[in-house]
């Protein structure tokens, strides 16, 4: 990622805090549409889950201009999601589910470079997080 791209990932997450709760629930929607495989997955509170979801995107969307520090906890929670039966696989619909999400809250803001951005943090987020869950970066079939 660039020193730019950090910065308008940064920046268009401050415009989606304030819709976060919808954000969120929109999230789930749209990943359950599109992978209603992995609904089981969540058998807890929703709600729940859904503030978690974005107090995490908080930190990671923060700690983008210093991504070492973030790396330890990324690497914490991609071993926690494969007790919870997470998959390599998974990763990519997660991403395609929070791009579409993002895309919608963020509306005319959401341009190609930021589509960009948000892509290059997704990727090296999720790339590095297979690498720390099962050992090596792993394609989706």
């Amino acid at each position: 990622m660039t020193p730019h791209q950090v910065t308008l990932v940064q920046q268009t997450f401050a415009h989606v805090v304030p819709v976060a709760d919808k954000a969120a629930e929109t999230f789930y929607g749209r990943l359950f549409d599109v992978a209603p495989a992995v609904k089981p997955l969540f058998r807890g509170d929703m709600t729940e889950q859904r503030h978690k979801l974005m107090a995490t995107l908080a930190v990671v969307v923060r700690g983008l201009s210093d991504l070492p520090s973030i790396l330890p906890a990324a690497s914490a929670l991609a071993k926690r999601h494969v007790d919870y039966g997470a998959k390599p696989e998974h990763y990519p619909v997660v991403g395609e589910a929070l791009l579409w999400t993002l895309a919608r809250a963020l509306g005319p803001r959401w341009t190609p470079e930021v589509a960009l951005a948000w892509t290059a943090a997704y990727t090296t987020l999720s790339d590095f997080m297979i690498e720390a869950a099962y050992g090596r970066p792993q394609a989706a079939e």
